[in-house]
């Protein structure tokens, strides 16, 4: 199925169109079917500092890191400087609270001088082209806060967002704090007894100087993020960016959960080599479909598990015996192929030989004729990538290849060029433990027999190489459907 949305034209698009002037008007990139161009405008004007403030274990970082992932994964250049890993560089070993003491005054002089070193080493990536600056400290007093305002905003011009955590909720304060003694650096080598009493201390020093934000007369552009999203206070936000951060922020819970994330079964499409299509699946396609309900069906089973599917029949068939709701999102459908929907790759390479070029040389951002790129399905799973963000919990996305190549890629932190090769074979569960900025995964086997539908770039990637050069990395698949009567096709 088409993802019918406008888009911004790519070099191919542009490349497509010049060569259509001197082509027949049966080839490809005929000009009158050229898609509406629209023309790309900067994503920004100016540069963004976002500046966290507020006590230890409000959840300042897990949300500093989570903004930096997603606006990095929307295209935006974003940076977090975490003025206690600053600290450290100046105090290799930490030994104990004594150095939040107000009165401490030389350890006072260590914490601005790497406060210091944050907002410069921050202002040096900016003016080297970073988008979003994201200064993770606590931003405690008034004079701290005006000072960063003043630099970034008053001489450097740039934009300033202060996001302010609070938490007045026990037990996510006593979640928090255990997450900060499980990760943090300051209390690797410490006793748990002796960690969390250190902790408390550090916290009643800082509460000692701490001075909260006052919105209405401050004058900055302000975010509340109360008791982890619970609810939020917005202030004077006057820039794209701020009001994108928002989004991002209005969403994201940071709660413990659980996801499953499974290809359709084998398809016949897949059996055969064929991409993009509206296929069935395969006989062993439709065994993985049973054995991947009665993994989720036993006896142990999550009793409040939901299943999201693509609104292609593969992933229904695969999904069926699944006892659990189950819904139908449109942003879940493989990426469409356009012309070349239900042609193998030799198919691809008789007919359109450059356009199997130029997906090759840049996977990432070769798009179809008349049909999308990876950087599309990025641009449509973003509203999805929000609900993930929020409460959901214990939920098995059954989708497609490059559709859960995107998704992976966001909460492994891959880069973005790295997305069109991650491996995502057919048959196997991978499960998604989230734990704040932490994310564990696991690969789940369920030994049912298919096709490997995997294509490592092959080294040539000239438009001018020869049907070999260009099919060398194809995976093997079958001619027909009768699969224990006709062996598979040699791999080229």
């Amino acid at each position: 199925m088409a993802f019918t949305g406008l888009r911004l034209s790519t070099k191919k698009d542009w490349q497509r169109q010049s060569q259509s002037e001197s082509e027949d008007d049966d080839m490809v990139g005929r000009k009158d079917l050229m898609p509406i161009v629209m023309s790309q405008v900067g994503n920004h004007f100016v540069p963004l500092v976002i500046t966290m403030v507020g006590l230890p274990a409000r959840g300042k970082t897990v949300l500093a890191d989570k903004i930096q992932q997603y606006l990095n994964w929307t295209n935006h250049k974003a940076k977090v400087f975490c003025v206690s890993s600053y600290r450290r560089k100046h105090i290799e070993s930490y030994s104990s609270h004594d150095l939040f003491r107000k009165e401490n005054s030389e350890a006072a002089e260590i914490r601005q001088l790497s406060a210091q070193e944050a907002q410069d080493d921050a202002t040096k990536w900016l003016q080297d082209g970073g988008d979003v600056a994201i200064l993770d400290g606590t931003h405690i007093t008034q004079a701290r806060r005006q000072a960063v305002y003043d630099h970034f905003y008053k001489i450097m011009g740039y934009k300033v967002l202060f996001i302010e955590c609070v938490c007045d909720d026990e037990m996510l304060l006593e979640h928090n704090v255990k997450e900060v003694l499980q990760f943090s650096k300051d209390y690797r080598n410490m006793s748990s007894e002796k960690a969390l009493d250190d902790f408390h201390h550090k916290i009643e020093h800082y509460m000692e100087q701490h001075e909260p934000m006052k919105p209405k007369t401050d004058g900055y552009s302000y975010i509340k993020y109360l008791n982890g999203g619970e609810s939020l206070t917005v202030c004077r936000l006057n820039y794209p960016m701020q009001s994108e951060v928002l989004a991002f922020v209005s969403n994201f819970k940071p709660l413990s959960k659980t996801f499953y994330f499974s290809r359709h079964g084998e398809s016949e499409n897949n059996v055969l080599g064929r991409i993009g299509g509206d296929a069935d699946l395969s006989v062993r396609g439709r065994t993985y479909a049973a054995a991947l309900a009665r993994y989720f069906n036993s006896d142990d089973r999550l009793e409040d598990l939901r299943v999201w599917t693509s609104e292609l029949k593969r992933t229904h068939q695969t999904a069926q015996g699944i006892k659990a709701p189950i819904e139908h999102v449109p942003a879940l459908n493989e990426l469409y192929a356009g012309v070349c929907e239900g042609l193998s790759y030799e198919e691809m390479q008789c007919k359109f030989p450059q356009e199997f070029a130029w997906r090759d040389q840049d996977k990432l951002q070769y798009r179809y004729p008349w049909g999308e790129s990876y950087i599309d399905i990025m641009t449509r799973l973003k509203p999805v990538l929000l609900q993930l963000e929020g409460e959901i919990d214990n939920l098995l996305i059954i989708s497609h290849q490059a559709v859960l190549r995107c998704l992976l890629g966001y909460f492994l932190n891959k880069k973005h060029e790295e997305l069109p090769y991650i491996n995502v074979p057919l048959h196997i569960i991978i499960k998604l433990t989230i734990n704040g900025y932490k994310c564990k995964m696991e690969v789940i086997k369920l030994n049912i027999e298919c096709v490997d539908t995997y294509r490592i770039q092959p080294k040539n990637c000239s438009i001018n190489r020869s049907a070999d050069d260009a099919l060398l990395t194809v995976p093997a698949h079958f001619e027909n459907l009768t699969l224990w009567n006709h062996p598979p096709i040699v791999q080229l």
